[in-house]
């Protein structure tokens, strides 16, 4: 309506000009109209001129502002008009991108890696060859992938031709390379899988080996398919220098491949190397998984086992490297003879082997691993929490140091509700087991004390009491409560009460070698009896493999590792075990 007030002379006259009229039947008869184009609408519109009753300077005169206002409303109109014209350049601009051959030859090749359609990727592949696509790294490397998965064949109903996929899974990094597009770490993984899926272990390593060229650092994943495949094909020697590769090159083993390199030195009867990979397990696993206790099992079961060890040595030596070592295991290599005695166990709360009867010890924490293990959570918390990070620790700075550190979220949880008196429980428990007897920093999310049973009067009163002890610290809405609870426990070395297993993403950043070792030194549990809250303090021993001075191990497995069900050992001893001493 306002358009057409402003192109209208008869409308503008009425609201430009005040006018009286008499008769407004009169008016009507007296007004003549006329058709002309709008400059907004560029359509026909009704114009209205008048005839009897305005002069003709008048006339010409609404004619004037009529025009003037139908162009001041065509430049207001010209900046949105812009916008949209730039708007829908760019959504033309995207849509052509989208609709680029390569983009859609990425897409298709992408939905083929989702569903494990190798055979249709390479149709696809064709095509594009063909119709002259060029190829890029992510086209090449999604390819490869494909190629590279024999188990994904299955999935496309195509086992017959896994020998003809992997061999066109190479043809393609060839014509990668005279494309002259760069590989990268993804690639050389595919390419050293297809070696492998080929059952071509040196070939899957001299891939790995070529990555220095390109100033590719490799990773874990990349040496798994030579590393594998020897110690599928028996070939210890090949399986070694993968190995000492691993280690030059920065990247640390984990279970699997260690599993697997036990494994092939126990079927070749390396006994020296399965005495240097059962250490390695110490350090890098400290609990094996069921698989490689039964490689252990097989291992102590055989003749070989049977038949190393030496029969005579030098007791003050082998006590010397227990204590050089930190406790738990002396490097001496075998000792004792005769046929192993394998059995399942379980250890007692003073650490005594219900099988053996020997006591495991608790073996010491390098302090120079503690700080930097405590830099480098310090490092990460400033990243994922930042600057409200930064507010605790100096709040820490303020209140500490502390004896105990409570995850209160974990321990106030009773039957998916929570609850302030469990919580308050804990915390009294845990102030009786302090030297200093102070109270322990309790770590609420700030909904916790805001929100639901916080409110209740009881409740708001012991928040009180716990903030005017500098003894509870809410974290805000945005930051994860597991960073805070941890880095005070590490910050003052204390205990810390939590059934939280620490395993998920967050720990993982952390690492599996130091932080394990820390966690079974300071983690208390707790549990819920007929007799209330009961606490469940570090053991007195440490949960990793051990080897005493006459020459036996204790082994924990993962098999029960929660309070209802307790760690599952294996206990490996020889009956004519007994210390000698003087001479080796």
């Amino acid at each position: 309506m306002s358009s057409l007030v402003k192109t209208s002379p008869f409308f503008l006259y009425f609201t430009k000009i005040p006018w009286v009229f008499p008769c407004q039947n009169t008016l009507r008869a007296s007004l003549q109209t006329y058709s002309c184009r709008s400059i907004v609408f560029s359509k026909n519109i009704l114009k209205y001129s008048c005839n009897s009753y305005f002069p003709i300077h008048t006339v010409r005169y609404l004619c004037n502002v009529a025009s003037a206002a139908t162009s001041s409303v065509h430049a207001s109109s010209t900046p949105s008009s812009n916008k949209g014209s730039y708007k829908l350049r760019k959504k033309l601009m995207k849509k052509d991108s989208r609709d680029a051959p390569e983009n859609v030859l990425r897409y298709k090749l992408d939905m083929c890696s989702k569903y494990g359609q190798v055979v249709k990727a390479l149709e696809l592949y064709d095509e594009a060859r063909s119709d002259g696509v060029q190829l890029i790294l992510h086209h090449y490397n999604v390819l490869l992938y494909l190629c590279s998965s024999p188990s994904l064949l299955e999935t496309s109903g195509a086992n017959n031709l896994l020998s003809v996929v992997l061999s066109r899974g190479l043809e393609i990094y060839q014509q990668m390379i005279t494309d002259k597009v760069s590989p990268n770490e993804a690639t050389f993984t595919s390419l050293a899988r297809i070696a492998g899926a080929m059952d071509d272990p040196e070939m899957a390593f001299s891939l790995v080996k070529q990555m220095e060229d390109y100033h590719i650092a490799p990773r874990l994943r990349s040496y798994g398919p030579a590393l594998f495949g020897f110690c599928r094909k028996l070939m210890p020697e090949g399986a070694y220098e993968v190995d000492s590769h691993m280690l030059a090159s920065a990247v640390e083993p984990e279970e699997p491949e260690l599993s697997a390199l036990l494994k092939l030195s126990s079927d070749v009867k390396r006994a020296d190397k399965v005495y240097e990979l059962l250490h390695r397990l110490r350090r890098t696993v400290r609990q094996v998984s069921e698989p490689t206790a039964k490689v252990i099992e097989d291992w102590f079961n055989s003749e070989s086992a049977s038949e190393v060890g030496k029969k005579h040595w030098d007791v003050d030596k082998v006590r010397e490297g227990i204590v050089r070592r930190g406790g738990g295991w002396h490097g001496e290599g075998w000792l004792g003879s005769g046929k192993w005695r394998l059995v399942r166990t379980g250890i007692d709360d003073n650490g005594v082997c219900h099988s053996c009867a020997q006591k495991l010890v608790c073996i010491d924490i390098d302090p120079k691993e503690t700080e930097d293990f405590a830099s480098s959570l310090t490092k990460l918390a400033n990243q994922r929490v930042k600057d409200n990070f930064g507010k605790f620790r100096v709040w820490l700075e303020k209140h500490g140091p502390f004896d105990a550190v409570i995850d209160g979220a974990n321990v106030g949880i009773e039957n998916d509700h929570f609850s302030f008196i469990q919580l308050k429980r804990a915390v009294y428990r845990m102030r009786e087991l302090s030297p200093s007897k102070k109270m322990p920093l309790i770590i609420l999310h700030t909904r916790r004390v805001t929100e639901g049973p916080a409110r209740y009067p009881n409740n708001m009163k012991l928040i009180e009491i716990w903030k005017n002890c500098g003894a509870l610290y809410a974290t805000p809405y945005t930051s994860n409560d597991d960073w805070y609870w941890l880095y005070a426990a590490v910050r003052f070395k204390c205990l810390l009460l939590t059934n939280d297993e620490m395993r998920d993403h967050l720990f993982q950043l952390l690492g599996n070698t130091f932080f394990p070792q820390w966690k079974e030194k300071h983690q208390v549990r707790w549990s819920i009896s007929r007799n209330g809250l009961k606490l469940h303090m570090p053991p007195p021993y440490s949960i990793v493999i051990q080897e005493s001075e006459n020459g036996s191990l204790h082994i924990p497995t993962t098999t029960g590792d929660d309070i209802e069900t307790p760690k599952q050992w294996l206990c490996v001893t020889r009956p004519t075990n007994t210390s000698k001493s003087g001479f080796e």
